[in-house]
């Protein structure tokens, strides 16, 4: 997270608004949708949501309530 400079408050609304896949690996991936890009905008306002919307493009993977990895998403997340 800190290598790839992504802000711990992104975490904190993926884990809130974010979209949720399961690896099929024991793991849930956690990314931001069309919906889930316009849901922080209702708490924190659309101008913070703007700036901060290069970053939306993350992604987290969950394992038993403990984050394995974050990263950027370059390629699109295929819902099974």
């Amino acid at each position: 997270m800190q290598q790839r400079a992504i802000p711990p408050l992104l975490l904190e609304w993926l884990d809130e608004y974010g979209n949720r896949q399961h690896d099929r690996h024991g793991g849930v991936i956690y990314y931001f949708d069309k919906r889930g890009r316009r849901r922080p905008s209702r708490d924190v306002g659309s101008v913070v949501t703007r700036r901060l919307g290069d970053l939306l493009d993350t992604y987290m993977v969950k394992k038993d309530d403990q984050v394995v990895t974050v990263g950027y998403r370059y390629r699109r997340i295929h819902r099974k």
